[in-house]
C-alpha cells in the first residue's frame, strides 16, 4: 500500500511516499481504509522524534474511513462501517493525567497517511453523518485537545469570559467554536488581520493584534479563563487577562518551552494553572456528542494528496493554515 514514511534521515529529508506491506488487523484491531487524513503540529514534532536509526515509521495521528477487516473478537464494529479514528491509545477512562502506556498515533506506532491503518477496536467511532469525509478526517486530535483542555480541565461554562491567544490553528478554532457553543464570550488574538476576521465570522466577540497591548485592546476587562496554546511569547501576556482566581490552561509551546513568570504575583492572584494534553476515549465520546448536537464543522484550511506532503508540512510550518491541513486518500 502507499504511504508516507519516515526513515534514515531526521526532518522532513527522511520523509518519502512509497509502497510498503499492507497491515492485517490482530485480536481486538481492525483495519481501516482511510479516505481523508489530517495534518497536526505533533507530525512536525514526530520527524524530530522519530531518530534516523529507528525503523522506518508512517506518520500521521488524524484519519477516517471506511472499516475493511476485523480481527478475532471485535464486537460492534463491522466491515463497511463509516468511522473516525481516535488517535489518543491506552486512555479509557477521564483522569487526571493519562496512564502508563498511553500514546498517540503515528509514534511509536504505525499512524494515518496510508492507505490503511490499524487500531484497537475501541479507537474507532461511528462518524457524524453531518460531517463531509474533509471534515470528517481532520477532526480527531484537535477536537479531542481541545475538548479536554476547555471543558475537563478549564470548566467552561455560559458566561465566562474566554481568551485564546493564537487563533488560527486547528485546535485554536476548535476551541473558539466550542467556547461558543457551551455559551462563553471569547476573545481572540492572531498576528494576522485575516485570521482575526475569521475568528470573527466564527463567533468570536473580539479578536485583536497579538502584537498590541493586550489590556487595552481587551479595555480593562479581565478573563475567567485562558487557554495558551502558543507558549512563552505570549504565557505571561496571557496570565496578565486573567481576573483573581481565573484559570490557565496550557497545552503547547510552538513559541518556547521555558517561561519565567512571577511567582509571588501569581499565589497573591489565586491564579489555577493547568497542563492538558489529548484526552481519553471516555472524553473522546463526550466530544462527539457536543460536536452532533450543536453541528460544528472543524475549519478546513486547504486538502492536499500524500505526494504534496512537503507543500502541506510547509504550509504548517510556517503557520499559513487557518484551520486544518488535510489529506485525500482514497
Amino acid at each position: 500500500m502507499k504511504a508516507v514514511v519516515h526513515e534514515g534521515q531526521a526532518g522532513l529529508q527522511g520523509v518519502a511516499v512509497r509502497e510498503i506491506e499492507e497491515f492485517q488487523p490482530g485480536a481486538g484491531e481492525v483495519r481501516v481504509k482511510l479516505k481523508t487524513a489530517g495534518l497536526n503540529h505533533r507530525d512536525l514534532f514526530v520527524l524530530v522524534r522519530h531518530k534516523p536509526t529507528d525503523p522506518p515509521l508512517v506518520i500521521g495521528s488524524d484519519g477516517a474511513g471506511v472499516v475493511d477487516a476485523v480481527g478475532a473478537g471485535v464486537t460492534g464494529v463491522g466491515i463497511g462501517d463509516e468511522v473516525l479514528v481516535n488517535p489518543s491509545l491506552g486512555w479509557r477512562e477521564k483522569s487526571d493525567a493519562p496512564p502508563q502506556g498511553f500514546e498517540i498515533l503515528g509514534l511509536p506506532f504505525h499512524g494515518t497517511f496510508a492507505q490503511h491503518v490499524v487500531v484497537p477496536a475501541e479507537n474507532v467511532a461511528p462518524k457524524p453523518a453531518y460531517l463531509t469525509w474533509e471534515e470528517a478526517g481532520v477532526l480527531s486530535l484537535a477536537a479531542l485537545t481541545a475538548y479536554r483542555a476547555l471543558f475537563t480541565q478549564g470548566q467552561v461554562r455560559e458566561g465566562l469570559k474566554v481568551l485564546i491567544p493564537g487563533i488560527g490553528s486547528g485546535v485554536a478554532t476548535l476551541l473558539l467554536q466550542f467556547a461558543k457553543a457551551a455559551g462563553a464570550t471569547v476573545y481572540v488574538t492572531s498576528r494576522s488581520a485575516e485570521k482575526c476576521q475569521k475568528a470573527l465570522q466564527l463567533g468570536a466577540d473580539r479578536a485583536f493584534d497579538s502584537n498590541e497591548d493586550w489590556e487595552q485592546a481587551l479595555g480593562g476587562e479581565k478573563m475567567d479563563l485562558v487557554i495558551e496554546c502558543v507558549g512563552a511569547a505570549t504565557f505571561n501576556k496571557s496570565l496578565k487577562q486573567l481576573r483573581p482566581g481565573g484559570t490557565m490552561v496550557t497545552f503547547g509551546a510552538s513559541a518556547g518551552d521555558v517561561v519565567e513568570f512571577n511567582l509571588r504575583d501569581f499565589f497573591y492572584g489565586q491564579y489555577r494553572l493547568f497542563g492538558s494534553t489529548m484526552g481519553s476515549g471516555e472524553e473522546y465520546c463526550e466530544m462527539l456528542e457536543f460536536v452532533e448536537k450543536h453541528q460544528i464543522r472543524p475549519v478546513v484550511d486547504r486538502m492536499y494528496s500524500l505526494e504534496e506532503f512537503g507543500e502541506a508540512f510547509k504550509r504548517m510550518e510556517n503557520a499559513e493554515q487557518l484551520g486544518k491541513i488535510g489529506f485525500y486518500i482514497g
